[in-house]
């Protein structure tokens, strides 16, 4: 049962906007300071590849930090793990800013990670408690409405930020926005899951936990469907570098347009699913999604080998996949966490965990298969296609019968 509840359409607005904000916070991190990773590595004496170190070590951090939040979440309630995880962060993000080495600076964004993937861990969960399936699902969307814009925002205010005054102040500026985010969480979100009251310690009911979610059919079939078609996603980002500037010539200074582009695809993917959702299940939209993705993959990858069409050709394909993932996205998540209402939290630390590995996968597979043309990316991203369609089609749809349509649904 929830602790609160939220009706108001005000209180209901305020509550999305906290909590899209909150799950920003890793693209933020990330993205602002991938600008200024040249100037660390001359400023701190060391080389490119221990600069970049510091981007993995971030990498790992969310990993790991997921799975320690979420059962802390379900024993605690949830706003008390958020304030651990914001205050971590917060102190992390100064620490990354007053760092004298790369080695300093390698585990201060580990802890970093740590601390700030406490926010989007509890804020599914938070939206899992407020909210039913179809409405989770759309809270998502809007959730993703603000997401969307940190990857089209961040690296331009951290190369301007770069330009005027230095890297520290990307880290000084992130140490001031997980203070602002400790305020909202304090004032303008509501506790929605008391703290449980059991005998067993956390880490005996995490155990437990983890191991029911893993043998759950449906979940594990809508998170492994999510995470792989996200794994898409971190395979474009990690290959489009190479593709677009080096690959088709696009000038390094508008690479920064085409990635928003691709940006703004997912948004608006996202608020049209919100408008389906109005008249449609989440479990449906999802399907259809699941086999247009795959349709998609599969065709970038023609084009690729191909080459047909050019950067342009390319991008009609590109485009449409990624502006998959804003139906994709919220749908998996809701569906995923329907029914997990005692261990929302782990569910949803399991949930990003799982999404992190595949997409880790992913952009090393990219990196693996390096090669003169677009077909590395594309045949990663098809393969992600091809692998969400399955999962959903293997662990779900044959794992129990189709539940008739919703009211009013088209």
């Amino acid at each position: 049962m929830s602790a609160a509840t939220v009706s108001a359409p005000s209180q209901t607005f305020r509550t999305v906007f906290v909590l899209g904000i909150l799950s920003a916070i890793g693209s933020l991190s990330i993205d602002m300071y991938l600008p200024a990773l040249p100037s660390i590595a001359r400023e701190l004496n060391t080389t490119d590849a221990a600069a970049q170190f510091s981007l993995a070590s971030f990498f790992i951090g969310l990993g790991l930090g997921q799975l320690l939040h979420g059962p802390l979440a379900d024993r605690y309630g949830r706003k008390r793990p958020l304030y651990a995880g914001l205050a971590l962060y917060t102190l992390a993000s100064a620490g990354c800013a007053l760092a004298s080495n790369i080695e300093t600076l390698i585990v201060s964004r580990f802890i970093q990670a740590v601390g700030g993937c406490a926010c989007f861990v509890i804020a599914r969960a938070m939206a899992r408690d407020l909210f039913d399936t179809a409405t989770v699902a759309r809270v998502l969307s809007r959730m993703t409405l603000i997401m969307g814009a940190a990857p089209i925002l961040a690296p331009l205010i951290g190369g301007q930020v770069l330009m005027f005054v230095g890297w520290r102040w990307i880290f000084w500026g992130l140490t001031v926005f997980g203070a602002m985010c400790f305020g909202m969480a304090v004032y303008w979100l509501p506790e929605t899951r008391q703290a449980a009251k059991q005998a067993r310690n956390w880490l005996t009911t995490a155990w437990h936990n983890y191991g029911a979610l893993l043998r759950d059919r449906e979940f594990m079939g809508n998170a492994l469907a999510g995470g792989v078609s996200q794994a898409g996603m971190f395979a474009y980002i990690t290959g489009s570098p190479f593709v677009f500037i080096n690959l088709y010539g696009v000038d390094p200074a508008h690479y920064g347009w085409l990635f928003g582009l691709n940006a703004c695809g997912i948004i608006g993917g996202s608020q049209i699913n919100a408008y389906l959702l109005r008249t449609r299940r989440p479990a449906d939209v999802l399907r259809r999604t699941n086999n247009l993705v795959a349709i998609l993959g599969l065709l970038m990858l023609a084009v690729a080998a191909l080459g047909l069409g050019g950067l342009i050709g390319l991008m009609v394909p590109l485009f449409a996949f990624v502006t998959s993932l804003g139906f994709s996205q919220p749908n998996a998540i809701a569906e995923a966490l329907n029914r997990q209402h005692q261990r929302a939290g782990a569910a949803s630390a399991l949930l990003g965990a799982l999404q992190f590995l595949a997409a880790a996968s992913a952009g090393a597979a990219v990196g693996l298969l390096h090669a003169r043309s677009a077909v590395p990316m594309a045949a990663v991203m098809a393969v992600c296609g091809v692998l969400s369609w399955a999962f959903h089609t293997l662990l779900i749809r044959r794992a129990r019968p189709a539940l008739p349509p919703a009211a009013g649904a088209a």
